[in-house]
């Protein structure tokens, strides 16, 4: 085994994570990251690509032009390591809408710490939706929304707007930092 790989690592894998804004020149990234992310989310409710091979990116689309919104890429090495948008940041409760981390870079803390930087740059009420179906997500939010507001969080389920076909999104709702969380 190569040295480097043989021994214990010195400095925490991704440590020089960079959260920060998309901007529009960012935008082929996290539209490639994008396509990871619903190929990811296919497995559990068995949604196919279109005949173009990408999946509905409407939410992509939103969080670079629309009000209200703010996309964010995540990065260690210069490498693109996942993204976040976030919405509702002009109403009383913020929406984590979408948060993405590449496989490659998951187990290593990495998305605990850039969803934590997310919400801090947003102090208030937020809320996060996942799916059952995906026992990693279950954890990873339970464990934010503790870490974010110790037992001040609660969860339930709501039906997907507008599609009776799936089962219903699992919904956290916390408060993070600020006098209004």
């Amino acid at each position: 085994m190569p040295p480097s790989l043989s021994g214990p690592r010195t400095v925490a894998p991704y440590a020089d994570v960079v959260v920060r804004p998309a901007s529009a020149e960012d935008r082929p990234v996290v539209e490639r990251l994008w396509l990871m992310f619903r190929h990811d989310l296919s497995e559990l409710r068995g949604l196919l690509p279109r005949p173009d091979g990408t999946f509905r990116a409407e939410r992509v689309e939103d969080a670079f032009t629309s009000a209200g919104w703010a996309p964010y890429l995540f990065a260690s090495g210069g490498q693109p390591v996942g993204f976040a948008f976030v919405r509702g940041l002009d109403a009383p409760v913020r929406v984590l809408n979408s948060f993405f981390v590449v496989r490659g870079a998951r187990r290593a803390g990495l998305g605990l710490r850039t969803a934590r930087e997310v919400l801090a740059r947003h102090p208030g009420r937020w809320e996060i939706a996942f799916q059952y179906e995906n026992p990693g997500a279950v954890g990873f939010w339970r464990r934010v929304a503790a870490e974010a507001a110790g037992d001040a969080w609660t969860e339930e389920s709501r039906p997907v707007p507008g599609r009776p076909d799936l089962p219903a999104d699992v919904w956290i709702s916390f408060g993070a930092g600020g006098a209004d969380a």
